[in-house]
C-alpha cells in the first residue's frame, strides 16, 4: 500500500508545482481569465467551459471562473455552464487513470492493487463527491479513480453530486454581487457542505452494515 500511496503523494506533489510554476509565470489565463469573459455569449460560456474542463492539469481559478458564470448566465445557466466545464474536467481525468492502469500493473504487485481497489471501490465515490470543492485533492482523485474499477457512470454522477454546490453557491454569489468579495465565504460554505456529504454517507454505510 506504501507504494500506491507513493503514486497519490507524486501526483498531488505535480499539481502543486504546476500551481507555483503558474504563479512564478503570472500567465494572465490562468492567474485571471476574467478577460475572456467581458460579455454574456457564446465565446464566453466556450471559454468557461474549456477553462473549467483544462483544470484537471493547469491551476485554473475555478472558483472565480463559476462566480464569473453566475454574473453573465444567471443562477440557473452559470450553475449548468460550471457543472458541465467540472464534469469535463473530471471525464479528462478518468480517462488519464484508465490509461494509466497499465502503469500501476508495471509497479504495483497483484496484491498491492486488489487491495487499492477495494478501497476505491467501498470508499472511491464518496471521495470523489467530497474532494471536488477541493484543490489538488480533486484532480489527483479522479485520475486514482479511473485506475480502479469504478464505472464510468459512477463517476459522473459522484461528480456532478459533488460540484453542484460548488456551481450553485457561486453562481448565486455572481449573480448576486458586483465583485467577488464574497468568494472566500462561498469556498468555506463548500467545503462545508462537502464535509456535510461525507458525514451523512459515513452514517449511512454505518447503518447498513449494522443491518447486514
Amino acid at each position: 500500500m506504501k507504494k500506491y500511496l507513493t503514486i497519490v503523494g507524486c501526483l498531488l506533489l505535480f499539481f502543486l508545482l504546476m500551481f507555483l510554476l503558474v504563479e512564478q509565470l503570472n500567465l494572465p489565463i490562468l492567474t485571471d481569465p476574467s478577460y475572456l469573459m467581458e460579455n454574456k455569449g457564446i465565446s464566453s460560456a466556450v471559454a468557461s467551459v474549456t477553462l473549467l474542463a483544462v483544470d484537471v492539469f493547469l491551476p485554473v481559478p475555478s472558483s472565480l471562473i463559476m462566480i464569473a458564470n453566475g454574473a453573465l448566465f444567471g443562477i440557473v445557466l452559470g450553475s449548468l455552464l460550471s457543472l458541465v466545464g467540472s464534469l469535463s474536467a473530471a471525464i479528462i481525468g478518468f480517462f488519464i487513470g484508465r490509461r494509466g492502469g497499465s502503469l500501476l500493473e508495471r509497479l504495483l504487485s497483484r496484491s498491492q492493487r486488489l487491495q487499492a481497489n477495494r478501497i476505491l471501490d467501498k470508499w472511491g465515490l464518496l471521495a470523489i463527491i467530497v474532494t471536488r470543492p477541493v484543490p489538488l485533492l480533486a484532480e489527483t482523485m479522479v485520475i486514482m479513480a479511473g485506475t480502479s474499477e469504478i464505472s464510468w457512470q459512477g463517476m459522473a454522477l459522484a461528480t456532478l453530486a459533488g460540484s453542484l454546490p460548488a456551481a450553485l453557491l457561486y453562481a448565486l454569489t455572481g449573480a448576486t454581487a458586483a465583485s467577488f468579495d464574497n468568494s472566500l465565504l462561498m469556498f468555506g460554505l463548500v467545503l462545508l457542505i462537502a464535509g456535510g456529504f461525507w458525514l451523512v454517507a459515513n452514517r449511512l454505510h454505518h447503518l447498513l452494515t449494522k443491518k447486514q
